[in-house]
């Protein structure tokens, strides 16, 4: 063999085992490249579905917030309906043009000239004292007391107070329409 046939056979066997070196290389890169994608998809798919979680969670929380919050918006304007009528039933009743005031004041009377002793004092509500002097009576008449109308009965030592004021026997006819009143207010 010659020195050229000898340097071409090496130079062959250079190129092949270099050839074999590259194609495992490139098989080693292919691997390690599709293990690479596999590894990224799986993240990748790991992170979507933790911000598919994370975003249902927080739609859930942002609406059940909202409906808290128009629940609450609701209440708040019940609420403000609801004193609003009240008050416009206090002002009816604490009003000098009420069309039963004067029989109410005469049933309140009689209720009164039955439970109470006649020696307490009669003291009424400003806007009924007239009528209530009308009426006549064995009560001694004494300071105008606050409220819708009425009036209180007081014994002389004070140690005694009936209350014949149409603010309790408003709230107490209140409380007992409540549920009426809220269903013809809403629903």
């Amino acid at each position: 063999m010659t020195l050229n046939a000898l340097a071409d056979d090496i130079a062959t066997a250079a190129k092949k085992e270099a050839k074999a070196v590259v194609n495992s290389a490139k098989k080693e890169a292919k691997r390690i490249l599709a293990e690479a994608e596999h590894e990224a998809q799986s993240e990748r798919d790991e992170m979507i579905s933790k911000a598919e979680r994370e975003c249902a969670q927080i739609k859930t929380e942002t609406v059940a917030s909202a409906r808290q919050s128009n629940q609450k918006s609701m209440l708040i304007a019940r609420r403000v309906e609801l004193d609003g009528t009240k008050e416009a039933v206090r002002e009816t009743v604490g009003s000098a043009r009420l069309k039963s005031r004067a029989t109410l004041l005469k049933s309140l009377f009689e209720d009164a000239k039955n439970t109470a002793d006649s020696d307490m004092v009669l003291r009424p509500v400003s806007l009924d004292r007239v009528a209530l002097e009308r009426v006549g009576s064995s009560f001694v008449f004494g300071d105008d007391v606050d409220g819708l109308g009425g009036f209180v009965l007081e014994s002389k030592d004070g140690s005694v107070v009936l209350d014949y004021r149409f603010d309790g026997r408003l709230e107490e006819s209140w409380i007992a329409a409540l549920p009426n009143v809220t269903s013809v207010l809403f629903e």
